[in-house]
């Protein structure tokens, strides 16, 4: 499970820190813009490890699906179609567009393999149910984990993004200075 630990060096556990949201009215713009892009860095991953697991939860699913229908295919040959049903369907939560690339994708598919040391998902059919069961309970459960922890780095998004337009609308920031910040001015 991933775990947030205070006063921890990793990104998660810099962005849900105590004192990650205090005092943001005394913040310069550019430290408010850090934060929102790390936070919004560490939700780009997290999404991406929620993916990941729920690949691992449909290839599961599926395997016991056709268990108990008697279906003749194997998963393997179903594997296109099954991952494709998850990503055509309607999104559900809290989805966001998202402009970033996972940072640490290798770190996270290692970390998903390692959910089920000795389960090996590219012959699901090998397994037992009672070890599909098992191999099910953990990604879910790490998924409503990870979930979690997304929806609360969305919300550390969300207030420094409020606190960033009260500065626009206030008027104590403007376009011009993010202009001249993207182009390499000062602020």
């Amino acid at each position: 499970m991933i775990e947030v630990r205070p006063g921890g060096r990793r990104r998660i556990d810099r962005v849900l820190g105590p004192g990650y949201l205090s005092d943001l009215g005394e913040l310069t713009l550019s430290v408010l813009r850090e934060r929102r892009d790390e936070a919004a860095q560490e939700e780009t991953d997290l999404s991406y490890l929620r993916r990941l697991l729920h690949a691992r939860i449909d290839i599961v699913r599926a395997e016991q699906e056709r268990r108990s229908s008697g279906g003749e295919s194997s998963v393997v040959e179903r594997l296109a179609a099954i991952l494709a049903d998850n990503a055509i369907g309607p999104a559900t939560g809290s989805g966001r567009h998202q402009r970033l690339e996972p940072s640490r994708a290798g770190e996270h598919r290692r970390f998903a393999e390692a959910l089920i040391g000795d389960t090996d998902l590219s012959d699901v059919s090998t397994l037992s149910d009672e070890k599909l069961v098992n191999a099910l309970n953990r990604y879910a459960d790490e998924e409503v984990s990870v979930s979690s922890y997304r929806r609360e780095v969305q919300g550390v998004m969300d207030t420094i993004n409020a606190e960033i337009a009260t500065r626009y609308r206030q008027g104590t920031a403007s376009v011009d200075d993010l202009l001249d910040t993207e182009r390499g001015g000062s602020e």
